[in-house]
């Protein structure tokens, strides 16, 4: 990316082991992240560029000399940060706040340096016709990220929900939350081709207005109080600000949505005077894998619904043209 709205392919070396506890990843299968829309609409321009993706799985083709629990020819699920797998912070299950991670930005390509191998993959016993792919790799985060708020809110059989944004993070959401056995799940979105998408997964009402009318509908439908959880799928203000309108007294919201701001209200007409927790953050995909993973390979969840078009590499600009544009709701790439 070179700047808002300039997205390019380009030929660049092949990425080369630099450490012993690396590997060298065969894009299998990558996509392009909602995210990655927010630089898309306000990045400055740049004479280098950046390189750009996070999501992928694929084949191990190179492993480094300490790498212990892989080997090549083995396919792997890439969580969107890497991780020793084995600090303080990793064992608590929080790996992205890894004391060696970081970060991934180049998986939209043919193939990626993992740092960490060992910590980071996860291998998947699949080959690469598999139809599970585009599940799988909702796995190296968007339905993760669902999972993830849904799982800091503590959505259980007893909590109502609302989810705000029909992206395919809220969309996850709505998934996850249906997953963990919440009964009330409220879907804000206005793009009914998704939504639709949201009662598939679980939603069991859909609140399209914005502002203070989904405010004033949602806690129509929840009898004037607002629901126990709320999982902000979006990341802007306007979305923080329903949150808090239609969280119950007690409750709980759960931000997933990269932030586009710094400074929120949290004081007592919002937040503290009615007892809200306010927590959310990065996924932290590596400590959910496992326990998703069976659900994925034995058909119980197909979370790749939320792919709706695929491009090869050379198509990844207008990819990224069409989920801006919302023409798609998330793009798949097959390098």
């Amino acid at each position: 990316m070179y700047g808002a709205g300039d997205v390019r392919v380009e030929n660049v070396p092949d990425p080369t082991l630099q450490a012993p506890t690396d590997a060298v990843v065969r894009v299998v299968r990558a996509c392009v992240c909602g995210s990655d829309l927010h630089p898309f609409h306000t990045m400055p321009a740049s004479a280098q560029g950046s390189p750009m993706g996070h999501e992928f799985i694929g084949v191990v083709e190179e492993i480094g000399s300490d790498v212990a629990t892989l080997q090549r020819g083995d396919f792997v699920i890439a969580p969107f940060a890497y991780s020793d797998n084995t600090c303080e912070f990793c064992r608590e299950g929080l790996h992205t706040s890894c004391r060696q991670g970081g970060f991934f930005s180049t998986a939209q390509a043919e193939a990626v340096r993992v740092p960490l191998a060992d910590g980071t993959l996860v291998k998947a016993p699949v080959g690469e016709d598999s139809a599970l792919l585009p599940s799988l790799l909702t796995l190296s985060d968007v339905f993760l990220t669902g999972h993830h708020a849904a799982v800091r809110a503590g959505v259980n059989p007893r909590t109502t929900v609302t989810v705000i944004g029909d992206g395919a993070v809220g969309l996850s959401a709505v998934l996850a939350a249906k997953r963990l056995g919440a009964e009330r799940i409220v879907l804000m979105g206005r793009h009914k081709d998704r939504t639709d998408l949201g009662r598939e997964f679980g939603a069991t009402d859909v609140v399209a207005e914005r502002g203070e009318k989904g405010i004033a509908n949602v806690r129509e439908l929840t009898g004037g109080d607002g629901t126990h959880t709320v999982l902000e799928c979006v990341g802007y203000m306007s979305a923080y600000e329903m949150a808090y309108g239609v969280v119950r007294v007690g409750g709980v919201i759960s931000r997933v949505g990269v932030p586009q701001y710094e400074e929120a209200p949290i004081g007592f007409g919002s937040l503290f005077g009615r007892n809200i927790t306010l927590t959310g953050g990065p996924a932290p995909v590596r400590a959910y894998i496992e326990e998703l993973l069976p659900d994925v390979l034995e058909g119980r969840i197909e979370p790749g619904k939320v792919f709706d078009r695929t491009v090869g590499l050379d198509a990844v600009p207008e990819g990224y043209r069409a989920m801006d544009a919302r023409e798609a709701l998330k793009v798949l790439v097959q390098p």
